[in-house]
């Protein structure tokens, strides 16, 4: 499985989670994503407006029918193999899905460190750090 960890340092969250959303949703996959209750607020409204021209379909509620679901429980009602845990706190059950986008940013990088070391070498695991350049596109990092 892979653990896709990005440092939030040039792009807010509001910019880059939307992104992954449509990278997901184009693969023909579902996403989860995970926060706090008032960070949820912020994303949904966020997730409604971030571009004239897109449009994400996702929800909080009526579950199985959303292909981007919000929740502050690491639980896929809507089947998602993907997880977003978006507001910095890794969540061991992140583990049980495919994929996990771990976002955080300056501030919670101590916690980010732990997470790395404690998935590192760990059998089954990918983990993987993600920054952005001065152009700010996403590169790999060591």
């Amino acid at each position: 499985m892979l653990v896709d960890f990005y440092h939030l340092a040039s792009s807010p969250l509001e910019r880059v989670l939307p992104q992954i959303c449509e990278k997901v949703l184009a693969s023909g996959e579902r996403l989860l994503i995970v926060a706090e209750e008032r960070l949820l607020d912020q994303l949904d409204a966020q997730l409604w407006n971030y571009a004239p021209d897109a449009f994400l379909p996702h929800g909080r509620s009526n579950a199985e029918a959303q292909p981007v679901l919000l929740s502050t429980a690491p639980e896929a009602g809507n089947g998602a193999t993907n997880v977003a845990l978006a507001d910095g706190q890794w969540r061991e059950e992140a583990l049980t899905f495919n994929r996990t986008f771990y976002f955080f940013d300056s501030v919670l990088l101590d916690e980010a460190r732990s997470a790395w070391r404690a998935l590192k070498g760990r059998e089954g695991v990918e983990p993987r750090y993600w920054k952005q350049d001065e152009r700010g596109k996403w590169v790999q990092g060591p």
